[in-house]
């Protein structure tokens, strides 16, 4: 009988909570379907006056580059600089073993004076020579001899001093300078060491201050930068006077923080790689403390303009979706509906993202809640400003325009 009673007491309550929790989830249902429909924010595309930037890879190299070698051999004697020090132009960088140029150029000396002594001879003998011919007292042969032989004495003096200039330039190509400013890189010959002239590689210099970049532009990119000049919308140099402008990164800054200009385009696209080598030109002063920013052969981010100022619709990456190959918005209708929207995307700008077709300037654009919103679904928008992202260090490259009064000049 008591089991009887203690089963019947434990079938009741687990009825009793079963009818609690089933309320309980009726209660909660309810208290959902009271809140109404989700809530979304939405902002208004910006409009902006922009430039559209096309953004490449590419190298830095030195303006000027030189493989130092001696032009005269002998024994290496002295190495006048650290390696790796930066150096001006005329800077004595090795020094080569100079006596037996000394010795030579002393032969050299020599000779010009015997020659020069033997011409005097000569130019006195032919000065005898043509009085005795005026007076008959020698044949126009004699004359001819001595004048042959003064001849023949100023050559000699001409050949003597030009060995001697030879002989005094390898004497000064003992020392062997720097050839242009730069920073040098290791020496390749040690002291005592046999150097040969014109082979003997002794280190390398580069320039420092300006700085190249090559990058090289796409074929589609080259061909609509010169259907704008042919329509007039570009100019070849800025009011400035400058030429195209070109933004610069390191792979450790953020955004293209150093301005350069287009100095070189290659004369043909590359059929390989249907692109055209581009070369830009930065100042790389040297700073009160360290060494230049730019040194050749780093790796570089480039951007270039390549679009006149225009206006345009921006919103922020995040508002766009990608399905498969196609880009979209969603955006808030009338009926405060979402209606996702195809777009055509334009460069980038700025951490934003042009909108180049398939959107209006009125439209409640989705802004965050895009994976949870779905086309048709009823919500409650709520509008914001755009926003903006923290700009990059992102200088202002304008592309020499052509405007109205002058293009017909």
């Amino acid at each position: 009988m008591t089991r009887s009673i203690l089963r019947l007491l434990q079938f009741s309550a687990a009825a009793l909570g079963a009818t609690l929790l089933m309320a309980g989830c009726q209660h909660e249902s309810g208290a959902a379907t009271d809140q109404g429909p989700p809530t979304l924010s939405a902002a208004y595309p910006l409009r902006r006056e922009i430039v559209d930037y096309a953004e490449y890879t590419g190298r830095t190299a030195a303006v000027d580059a030189v493989q130092v070698r001696a032009r005269v051999s002998g024994y290496l004697q002295k190495i006048n600089f650290k390696d790796g020090s930066e150096v001006t132009e005329g800077t004595v960088l090795y020094e080569i073993d100079p006596r037996p140029y000394k010795a030579a150029l002393e032969q050299a000396m020599a000779q010009v004076s015997l020659q020069e002594a033997n011409l005097k001879f000569q130019e006195a003998q032919l000065q005898r020579t043509q009085s005795l011919f005026n007076k008959q007292a020698a044949s126009e042969q004699e004359l001819q001899q001595a004048l042959e032989s003064r001849n023949s004495a100023q050559a000699s003096v001409r050949a003597a001093r030009a060995n001697l200039e030879t002989a005094q330039l390898n004497l000064a190509w003992t020392k062997v300078a720097a050839p242009i400013d730069g920073r040098l890189g290791r020496t390749l010959i040690t002291r005592g060491n046999l150097v040969t002239a014109d082979q003997s590689l002794l280190t390398t210099l580069v320039s420092q201050d300006p700085m190249y970049a090559y990058f090289d532009v796409d074929e589609a990119t080259v061909l609509q930068v010169q259907e704008l000049i042919r329509q007039g919308k570009f100019g070849t140099t800025r009011v400035d006077g400058t030429g195209w402008p070109v933004g610069l990164g390191l792979s450790t800054e953020e955004g293209y923080p150093h301005t350069g200009t287009v100095d070189f385009s290659s004369n043909e696209i590359a059929p390989s790689t249907a692109t055209l080598q581009v070369r830009g030109v930065f100042a790389n002063p040297r700073p009160p403390t360290g060494r230049q920013l730019l040194s050749p052969g780093l790796f570089v981010r480039i951007r270039v303009p390549i679009s006149p100022p225009h206006q345009a619709l921006l919103v922020v990456e995040s508002a766009v979706g990608t399905d498969q190959d196609r880009n979209y918005v969603l955006v808030v209708d009338g009926n405060d509906k979402v209606v996702r929207k195809e777009v055509k995307l334009g460069t980038p700008h700025e951490g934003m993202q042009v909108i180049a077709a398939g959107l209006d300037s009125g439209e409640r654009v989705v802004i965050n809640g895009l994976q949870g919103a779905r086309q048709g679904m009823a919500v409650q928008p709520k509008v914001v400003p755009m926003p903006v992202p923290r700009p990059n260090a992102l200088p202002s490259l304008t592309p020499p325009v052509i405007k109205a009064s002058q293009s017909k000049t």
